[in-house]
């Protein structure tokens, strides 16, 4: 198709959204922001909304700069900043491939790198707190007890986005040997075991909980919401927050219960490779983020190992 081909306001992006899907199979969320982003460009340079199909072919490395600089200006973070122009960048190498732009702006576009904070860690006693009290409050009756109660201890023992957790199902459990299926960002899977604490909640919720809710409308989802469809990650992360309210420990995202796994996990001794298996990092890089808490460990291991320590 080339450029006289596209004529509709949202038809570059539309077929943007489609190449991320179907051909890079980026998870909803991303393809989100990196549409989010190409709008606020084409805003940027028209000063209002304006037309993908006739703003964005007729930008050049000038505009692009400029308008990284203006979120620069603005105090954006450096995530986003850094997501924005890759946004830009990956956009243009499509396009440019398919002709629908004369050319690539964003061939020589530097851009900032995420910043390195690094992440919030819960520590193992508040956890055994929340995990307790999502234990021992099912004994009111509350059908999605239980079903927090599972999602607690199943976000802890695997450190699997809460996403991941949504798009999960029945079928994706193997009991006997403990282990999930989960399907990461760009819906590739991995197989990560989980616990005892984490096999009992599940079995509880799978055979009180989860039969109460079904409807006609269930699926296989594993987790469900109150009327018996798919819990999305709202509620799930709604979920968290309400444990870590009644357990009367720092609030939290489910998020953090991922960075803690790879923090307990190193702190413990378990190598990179293996948290990032766990974890479905695409890059060690990634998973590298975590050892700043292990210094301790690593200090206290040098000092009994090294001859001149």
């Amino acid at each position: 198709m080339s450029r006289t081909d596209v004529s509709d306001a949202s038809e570059l992006l539309a077929r943007f959204d489609r190449y991320l899907r179907h051909q890079r199979g980026l998870s909803d969320n991303t393809v989100r922001a990196y549409r989010g982003d190409l709008v606020h460009l084409t805003q940027f340079i028209a000063g209002e909304p304006g037309d993908p199909d006739t703003v964005l072919p007729r930008l050049g490395l000038a505009d692009l700069r400029a308008w990284l600089a203006s979120m620069s200006s603005h105090g954006l973070s450096r995530t986003t900043m850094a997501r924005r122009g890759a946004a830009a960048r990956t956009f243009y190498t499509w396009a440019s491939d398919a002709e629908l732009v004369p050319s690539n702006p964003a061939a020589r576009l530097a851009s900032a790198r995420a910043s390195s904070t690094l992440p919030e860690v819960v520590s193992p006693s508040d956890i055994v707190s929340m995990l307790e009290l999502a234990r021992t409050r099912c004994d009111d009756g509350d059908l999605l007890h239980l079903r927090d109660w599972a999602v607690a201890e199943l976000l802890y023992a695997t450190g699997m986005r809460v996403g991941e957790l949504a798009a999960a199902n029945t079928s994706d459990l193997d009991f006997d040997e403990r282990l999930i299926r989960v399907r990461g960002k760009g819906n590739k899977e991995r197989i990560v075991p989980f616990g005892l604490p984490a096999a009992r909640a599940l079995q509880h919720w799978l055979a009180d909980g989860r039969p109460a809710l079904v409807c006609p409308a269930t699926d296989d989802a594993l987790m469900l919401g109150r009327r018996g469809q798919r819990a999305d990650q709202r509620q799930l992360r709604d979920a968290i927050h309400r444990l870590c309210r009644a357990a009367g420990i720092p609030d939290v995202a489910p998020h953090a219960l991922r960075h803690s796994v790879a923090t307990h996990l190193l702190t413990e001794g378990s190598d990179l490779r293996s948290v990032q298996e766990v974890l479905g990092h695409a890059s060690l890089n990634t998973t590298q983020r975590y050892t700043h808490v292990s210094a301790d460990r690593l200090r206290a291991a040098y000092q009994l190992a090294h001859p001149r320590a």
